[in-house]
């Protein structure tokens, strides 16, 4: 193995990456979504933010069917999510002008045909597809210093022009892999772990802030949840 093959061992991940729309929805348990939750608990509706004004509902990912799960949520089966229309731009607790529901258990889940009438988001159901190879981006403080260092010094001995000569990024929505961010990499904090990116998406209407992505961490500890936004 070469020293290109070895970084690219030591960095790849694999992830369940989305595809908007295409086919024809079954509404079903096991079928997640872009701008549309219809997934809850008997006792639960969209939330309403901070100002008292009803969210968006934003995601629905259900886990039983893909391809790829990260083992911090090996018992998850459900994840809804709802945003504000004041969109959060700081490293934000859940339930801060964002609402993410997470389901360890679907018996008693429910179908329930909530909307927001005034939501701009465009509903569509998720396909799936399996990301063998996922990347960080090269600012991402995840990159272990001494990989950083073997591929500057690749640079400087002219056997690589840049480190995106060698690795590809994916840029949609999905579920683990690397948070693939626009400007410099952001620390979660103690215990978080990127799970599940949100992207910016033209089918769907949504376009966050400047064709930025929501990256949603999850604390191996506590089981909290906190949100990061970043745009051009």
């Amino acid at each position: 193995m070469n020293d290109l093959e070895k970084i690219k061992s030591k960095l790849a991940k694999r992830a369940s990456g989305f595809i908007t729309g295409g086919f024809k929805p079954t509404n079903s348990n096991t079928e997640s979504w872009i701008g549309r939750v219809y997934l809850y608990l008997e006792n639960e509706e969209i939330p309403v933010d901070n100002n008292g004004d009803l969210m968006l509902p934003l995601f629905q990912l259900c886990l039983n069917e893909l391809p790829f799960v990260p083992d911090i949520l090996i018992n998850t089966k459900i994840i809804t999510v709802f945003i504000s229309k004041n969109i959060p731009i700081d490293l934000t607790p859940n339930g801060n002008h964002w609402v993410l529901r997470e389901y360890k258990n679907t018996n008693e889940i429910i179908f329930k045909d909530l909307k927001n009438e005034n939501s701009h988001i465009k509903p569509f159901p998720l396909s799936n597809k399996l990301i063998e190879e996922d990347y960080p981006v090269w600012e991402d403080p995840e990159i272990p210093e001494d990989i950083s260092d073997k591929i500057l010094q690749l640079e400087d001995e002219g056997v690589i022009d840049s480190y995106y000569e060698i690795i590809e990024n994916n840029y949609g929505h999905k579920l683990g892999g690397y948070a693939t961010y626009c400007q410099s990499g952001i620390y979660f904090g103690d215990d978080y772990e990127f799970v599940f990116q949100i992207s910016s998406d033209e089918k769907a209407n949504l376009n966050i802030v400047d064709n930025g992505n929501i990256y949603l961490a999850k604390n191996r500890k506590t089981e909290e949840w906190i949100y990061y936004i970043d745009f051009y």
